[in-house]
Parts: structure tokens; sequence; C-alpha cells
């Protein structure tokens, strides 16, 4: 009867961290408008500009003009995506893919369509820099 209890008590802790842990949509919406009124893209490397060009075609409708998000997609340019949590391999795997949505609340990614690995690399050095321009590592 003991370990029935501690284990009811273990497992409604853990349920209750999540639920309060979890980002809500205006939580999301709140970061994402953040960011969006601080990124800056000036200084970019050449591979760099032609992954936002790359971006622009493909991502920005869910991820917003410079990767700040949309009321579709989280922004890109966020602490939860640095390299350490989100390694450039996890950037290709949901471009070939897609994503089961785990952080944000805006729903599954599809895969993206006509675009290859050698252009997701750009796109990735793309976000790696302003990501970097903006102390995120």
């Amino acid at each position: 009867m003991k370990k029935i209890l501690i284990l009811g008590l273990i497992a409604a802790s853990a349920i209750a961290w999540f639920s309060a842990t979890r980002p809500t949509q205006d939580t999301a919406k709140l970061e994402t408008t953040d960011a969006q009124s601080n990124i800056q893209t000036s200084e970019l490397s050449p591979a760099a500009k032609t992954g936002e060009t790359y971006f622009n075609a493909k991502c920005s409708a869910c991820h917003g003009l410079n990767a700040t998000g949309t009321e579709n997609g989280p922004p890109l340019i966020h602490k939860i995506y640095e390299p350490n949590h989100h390694g450039d391999e996890s950037f290709q795997r949901a471009a070939a893919f897609g994503v089961q949505s785990h952080h944000w609340p805006f729903g599954n990614m599809p895969p993206v369509q006509g675009i290859n690995r050698a252009e997701v690399a750009k796109i990735i050095r793309y976000i790696r820099e302003v990501q970097k321009t903006h102390g995120i590592y």
C-alpha cells in the first residue's frame, strides 16, 4: 500500500511539473514578439546570405522573416534551438522528415518539399549566425 501511495505521488508530481513548465500559446507569442523587435542580419557571411534566401523561400511562411516566428510556427532565433539543444542535424532531419510538436503548441511540422541537404546546410548557417549575433550561444 505504501509503495502505491509513493508511486502515485511521484506520478502526480511529474504531471504537475510537466504542465507547469510547458509553454502556452500566449508565452510563445510573447517570446516571438520580443525576438522580432531586435533581430539584425546585416553582418551575414555570403553562405548565410544564401541561406537567408532559401529560408525566406521555404521556411519564413511559418517561422517568420528573420526566423522570429509567426502564429503558425516557432521562432528559431531562440534558446531552445541553440546548437547544444538542437544540433545542425536536427534541422536537416526536420526539413527531410518533418517534426512532431514537442516544444511549442503549433502542431506538427511537415517535411519541406523541394529542398536538399546542401540548401538546408546554408539555412542552418544563416540561423546559427543570427543566433550567435543575438547571444543565443
